[in-house]
């Protein structure tokens, strides 16, 4: 589906086809061509009517996984990633999908899957409001990044959240297993690491106005989505960061339990071993020297004197601080 929008004199409004002298630097016409869910006819206007590079023209039609941006002279191609927003479908939170932006002097072209909730956005903004395209593509598409990279910070804090609620549960109930949900944030915060980091760098050349398409005050603007942009990387690093941490805490935890567990253990086998010695040695059939008492009192003499070596164990133990 392709939709035209197209900003002159008049006003705003959408067109059904795109005239070309439209796209001449001194029309005076800005021209925005949003194509959702390309297909091979969209390919043609991209190719045939703007004439972009052909290998621009196949990354638009692909899924490429890192933003970018290049120059082809005339015209700037910026890849940048919008957020697949998925309440209901906790491992997706953080799935993302490329927009594509061919920026000329002045038109603009969007290619994305179809389901860009900041481009639907702008769509009834630019009916609505006439400025919107007024001020040319430049500042049509920074409304549109700007819009892309606030719909992350709804999702960041929520992110945020779940980490806290992971180290409560890690630190006051020890005996619970969440590796699954710390490797599952573990993913989602990877994913934001990395769009974010080059997203970042992308829109850091536009604010510094390495191109020309780029004018000053539009430039100014994509400084403060580059400082959003710089917050979000710095936040997903020390997500990361404190992520990585509760695994390797509960991890040792795991491993101080397993070796508490095995000192008791061995605390038990150390003190019969002793015992089964001298259980075995007088239940040797062998003449052993009579005890003094009665023969009844033979049984508890040798129960006393197991008695005896055990608790002088668990003393040793215990001044060694082994318990």
């Amino acid at each position: 589906m392709t939709r035209i929008f197209v900003h002159d004199q008049s006003g705003s409004r959408e067109a059904g086809a795109i005239e070309p002298g439209w796209l001449l630097p001194g029309s005076g016409v800005t021209v925005w061509v949003d194509i959702a869910a390309p297909t091979l006819d969209d390919s043609r206007v991209l190719s045939d009517v703007f004439r972009f590079h052909e290998l621009a023209v196949e990354d638009a039609l692909s899924e490429i996984h890192h933003p970018k941006i290049e120059s082809y002279g005339d015209y700037l191609y910026l890849i940048l990633h919008r957020i697949d927003f998925h309440e209901t479908q906790r491992e997706k939170r953080f799935a993302t999908h490329d927009v594509d932006f061919f920026l000329g002097p002045n038109y603009l072209v969007t290619v994305h899957d179809g389901h860009s909730r900041s481009i639907a956005a702008q769509h009834a903004v630019c009916l609505r409001n006439h400025a919107a395209m007024a001020e040319g593509a430049a500042a049509l598409m920074h409304r549109i990044v700007d819009a892309l990279v606030d719909h992350y910070r709804p999702e960041a804090d929520k992110l945020e959240e779940s980490v806290d609620a992971l180290e409560t549960r890690v630190f006051e109930y020890p005996r619970e297993n969440p590796l699954r949900e710390l490797v599952t944030l573990k993913k989602d915060i990877a994913a934001l690491r990395r769009v974010t980091l080059p997203q970042r760098d992308a829109i850091s050349r536009l604010a510094r106005r390495e191109f020309p398409q780029i004018p000053e005050p539009v430039a100014l603007r994509l400084r403060d989505v580059y400082d959003q942009l710089v917050r979000l990387a710095d936040e997903s690093t020390m997500l990361n960061d404190r992520v990585q941490g509760l695994v390797e805490v509960y991890l040792s935890s795991q491993s101080n339990r397993l070796n508490q567990v095995m000192k008791v253990m061995t605390v038990i086998a150390t003190i019969f071993m002793p015992l089964t010695v001298l259980s075995g040695l007088f239940g040797m059939n062998v003449l052993l020297p009579h005890m003094p008492g009665p023969s009844w009192l033979e049984f508890w003499w040798i129960v006393g004197l197991m008695v005896a070596i055990a608790g002088v164990m668990l003393l040793v133990f215990r001044k060694a601080r082994w318990l």
